[in-house]
């Protein structure tokens, strides 16, 4: 019992301290003389009685681990609570490679969880799961009450083992099941190829920002150059269904373009714990014409690189609306092996603006097109249509509610773009009469 109680003191003394404990803890004593940690006694009075009335045997651990999910539960969506299992799941994942079924959800305003995308050649995709679609139960068992990390332990597991989804879809009339066996899912975080190679123009995809992703950006750059046989002419950067991942990543990332100035600042609370991340000479590509496509599935991580790179003027941004996640999150590690997702921070991009809830507008507004499969205004997920989220206070800005796609017209159109832009710039300056 008195393990219990420490654990929960520990754990509620850890969140104290990432949010700015001394000043918060002192104006809660000018309210109440017991202080915030009086509290600690009701815990441990529930608790008590718990143990000692509850109908059944209990798992006290199990209670601890749910009281702090609920204490958690009450601050934004991407604030979370991980068991040791969970904990041990999530870096796994961000290594690149886990048993499940390929799939990238988020909490749903009306419950449960709505697919933000699957991964390519996994369980999910290959059993037609598509963004936007809605997960209302996990082999039986409705997801309403879950939070996002104990939905992705669910869906998780070894490869071999079946697990069967409940999928609400528009156009569906009633959920229908997906029967999906996971596999061991290998997370490649960059794709790339050449899109013509007599212009030298290039296509890399980033799927996520993990560990060692910026290494294998400048491999696909590297292997294009030796596959056209000279620099790259013009690159096509995908960021399409891209959930984002580690910050650090996406910095590097958004450095290999630029040269110097900011990239990203990041601000604590109360505008306290300002850092700016900033771009280097170093290892800078060549200043070719550059295209970055986006959709509502790109979300954090890269909407960081998308708005650096459009706010340089580097770039020109191309697709619909991204996601609007502004939030900047840390994982720490706890005595036990569990661990704690907790938001310090929000992100602003190099000319200042706060992406949380409106998202990044692009430059040009492609949609999917015809014949391409589409997810409806009221199919897509967004920041802003998760509960608890963070409002965005740095006043209006442009937004475009543009629906967000499954894309391949969206290439197409940038290959164009890619093509016309070397056709007008060798036509921008007339010729001389002797050149002619």
């Amino acid at each position: 019992m008195r393990t219990l109680r420490r654990l929960g003191l520990v754990l509620f003394l850890t969140v104290a301290a990432f949010s700015g404990g001394l000043v918060a803890t002192q104006a809660a004593l000018a309210r109440d003389p017991a202080g915030p940690y009086g509290k600690l006694d009701v815990f441990s009075h529930v608790l008590s009685l718990i143990e000692n009335n509850y109908v059944e045997s209990i798992d006290e651990g199990r209670l601890v681990y749910g009281a702090v999910r609920g204490m958690l539960g009450t601050l934004d969506p991407h604030t979370t609570f991980m068991d040791p299992h969970e904990y041990l799941a999530m870096k796994q994942e961000t290594d690149g490679e886990y048993g499940g079924i390929g799939i990238e959800i988020d909490a749903n305003k009306n419950g449960g969880f709505v697919v933000i995308s699957p991964m390519d050649d996994s369980p999910a995709s290959r059993a037609g799961i598509l963004p936007g679609d809605r997960i209302i139960k996990v082999d039986g068992t409705l997801t309403s009450t879950w939070k996002k990390d104990e939905a992705a332990t669910k869906l998780k597991g070894p490869p071999g083992t079946k697990v069967t989804l409940s999928i609400m879809r528009d156009g569906f009339s009633e959920p229908r099941d997906f029967v999906l066996i996971r596999d061991n899912v290998r997370v490649v975080s960059v794709d790339h190829r050449v899109l013509d190679v007599g212009r030298h123009y290039g296509y890399v995809r980033i799927k996520s920002f993990q560990d060692r992703t910026d290494v294998y950006l400048k491999k696909a750059l590297d292997e294009m150059r030796l596959e056209v046989g000279g620099e790259l002419q013009g690159l096509v950067l995908d960021l399409r269904r891209n959930p984002g991942g580690l910050l650090d990543q996406a910095v590097k990332v958004a450095d290999r373009f630029l040269t110097d100035g900011v990239i990203v600042t990041t601000k604590g609370r109360g505008g306290r714990h300002v850092e700016v991340e900033t771009a280097h000479e170093k290892d800078t590509e060549p200043n070719y014409p550059m295209l970055v496509l986006v959709d509502g599935g790109s979300a954090s991580a890269s909407e960081i690189v998308a708005g650096a790179l459009q706010d340089r003027g580097r770039a020109v941004l191309m697709g619909t609306q991204t996601f609007g996640k502004g939030s900047v999150q840390t994982i720490i590690e706890l005595e036990d092996g569990s661990g704690l997702k907790l938001t310090v921070a929000r992100y602003f991009t190099p000319s200042g603006r706060s992406i949380q809830e409106k998202g990044i507008t692009p430059d040009v507004i492609v949609a999917a097109g015809q014949g391409i499969a589409s997810i409806g205004e009221n199919g897509g997920v967004r920041e802003s249509s998760l509960p608890n989220h963070f409002k965005n206070n740095a006043g209006p800005q442009a937004a475009n509610d543009a629906p967000w796609y499954q894309p391949d017209y969206q290439l197409k159109t940038a290959a164009d773009y890619m093509r016309s832009w070397q056709i007008i710039k060798s036509t921008a300056v007339p010729k001389t009469a002797e050149a002619k």
